[in-house]
C-alpha cells in the first residue's frame, strides 16, 4: 500500500507515513543496513528507508550512520531526519535544516501500567476525564518525539521533559513541553486509525 499521509511542513521539511502491506521484495532497492532476523522488523526498517526516498528521491540511503542511541543519521546532515516504526506503519520526518523527531504509537491498553515511571503527577492532571489510556499513550508518543529530537541520549522521560499543557483535542493539536528545564518545544500531534502520529522541529 502506498503513502496514506504526507504533509509538507514548510518549503525544507517533509513528513510521510507509509502503511507496509508489501513483501520485502517490494522494498528490493532498498539497502537492508543491518542484519535483522525478524521477518516484520525488516519490513519496518525497510520501508522507513524507501520512504526517506519517497520523499526526498535523492536522499543518500547508502550514507546512513546508526549512533550509539540507535539514531540514524548522515554525517554530512545533509538531511536532519527521524524514522518511527509502529506495527504495520513507518513514518519519516526529514528537512534540510530543522532538527527532527517523529513517532507513532498505538494507543496501548496497558500503558497506566507505566505511567508513573514518564510521567509526574502534575503532568497527570492534563488527562481529561476518562481518556487516560489515550492521554497517556499521546503524552508517551510526544516525549519519543523529544527523544529522538535530541538524539544523543541520556534523556530521563519523567525528569527532562516535561509536559505543560496541550491545545487541540484528542484527535490533533499541539503539546507544550520543556526539554531539561531550558528548551521549549511543540510537538503537534494527529490520531489516525487508533495511533497517534508525533513530530518536533527545532532550529537548535
Amino acid at each position: 500500500m502506498p503513502l496514506v499521509y504526507q504533509q509538507n511542513i514548510n518549503a525544507v521539511t517533509k513528513m510521510g507515513v507509509w502503511h507496509i502491506a508489501e513483501t520485502e521484495d517490494f522494498f528490493k532497492t532498498v539497502p537492508l543496513q543491518k542484519e535483522i532476523t525478524h521477518p516484520h522488523k525488516r519490513l519496518q526498517h525497510l520501508a522507513g528507508r524507501f520512504l526517506l526516498k519517497d520523499l526526498y528521491p535523492d536522499f543518500p540511503l547508502s550514507l546512513i550512520k546508526i549512533a550509539d542511541t540507535r539514531k540514524p543519521f548522515l554525517e554530512d546532515e545533509a538531511y536532519h531526519f527521524s524514522i518511527s516504526h509502529c506495527r504495520d506503519y513507518a513514518a519519516v520526518l526529514i528537512s534540510k535544516e530543522l532538527r527532527a523527531g517523529v513517532d507513532i504509537e498505538m494507543v496501548n491498553e496497558k500503558i497506566d501500567r507505566i505511567i508513573p515511571k514518564f510521567l509526574t503527577a502534575e503532568e497527570c492532571f492534563l488527562f481529561p476525564e476518562g481518556e487516560i489510556k489515550k492521554t497517556a499513550t499521546l503524552f508517551w508518543s510526544v516525549k519519543e518525539s523529544v527523544y529522538k529530537w535530541q538524539g544523543t541520549g541520556g534523556t530521563d522521560f519523567k525528569k527532562h521533559i516535561r509536559i505543560e499543557k496541550f491545545t487541540g483535542n484528542l484527535e490533533e493539536g499541539v503539546v507544550h513541553c520543556v526539554f531539561k528545564n531550558q528548551t521549549k518545544l511543540q510537538v503537534h500531534y494527529l490520531f489516525f486509525s487508533n495511533n497517534f502520529l508525533t513530530w518536533v522541529l527545532s532550529d537548535h
